[in-house]
């Protein structure tokens, strides 16, 4: 994809949605690392289920802390390996207590160090709730990257780089959220809707199925 369509494929995502949010509901920064660190492998709506009844009663580290960890599983248990997400939510909120004042860090390397936490999940936080231009490259963005020519990479971190390095800047803030939108609700895995594209005509992927009649 070259800068020209670059540009004309976030200035089309932008026009369509100008201020994209993410899908996971929060209320507070660690509300919102609790939510990620809890959606890997998950969806956005079983999380969102589990953690309305959660936060209602447990929205803080030490609060998280005083249910215990039965407590906590018995709050998530409808999410996937929820088990060993309660224990590093656990040990995530200890760390928060002890060394950041039950306040969640804002750089990479605090982030990083909490249980559970990798990078996909530090960029999420640093972006959404600090503001910063990263990429959280989940499965949406590998595919996109790829698919339409836009950083082409055989690994996360290097579809990552190449997207930070090519996205013009005014674009970059908000750009993972329009990605990963794009590619949950149009440019799906397995059946793209190309048809219904708006970005198609920057886009170097070549529609193979003729849209559906009718």
């Amino acid at each position: 994809m070259k800068p020209a369509q670059i540009e004309d494929f976030f200035a089309t995502l932008q026009a369509a949605n100008p201020n994209p949010q993410t899908e996971l509901e929060f209320s507070s920064v660690f509300e919102l690392l609790a939510a990620v660190l809890l959606s890997a492998q998950a969806t956005d709506v079983g999380v969102n289920k589990a953690t309305r009844k959660l936060f209602a009663i447990a929205n803080t580290p030490q609060r998280i802390l005083d249910l215990g960890l039965p407590g906590l599983e018995e709050h998530i248990k409808t999410i996937g390996l929820f088990r060993s997400k309660a224990k590093h939510l656990m040990e995530t909120c200890r760390m928060l207590v002890d060394l950041h004042g039950g306040r969640v860090p804002a750089d990479r390397a605090s982030l990083e160090a909490l249980p559970g936490v990798g990078r996909k999940t530090a960029n999420v936080v640093l972006n959404v709730a600090f503001g910063q231009p990263t990429m959280a490259v989940d499965t949406h963005l590998f595919r996109l990257g790829n698919r339409t020519g836009l950083a082409l990479g055989k690994t996360p971190l290097e579809v990552e780089l190449k997207l930070l390095k090519r996205i013009p800047a005014r674009y970059m803030v908000d750009a993972h959220h329009w990605l990963i939108l794009h590619g949950r609700y149009v440019c799906q895995a397995r059946k793209p809707l190309c048809w219904q594209c708006s970005v198609n005509q920057a886009c170097g992927y070549k529609l193979k199925t003729p849209a559906p009649a009718g």
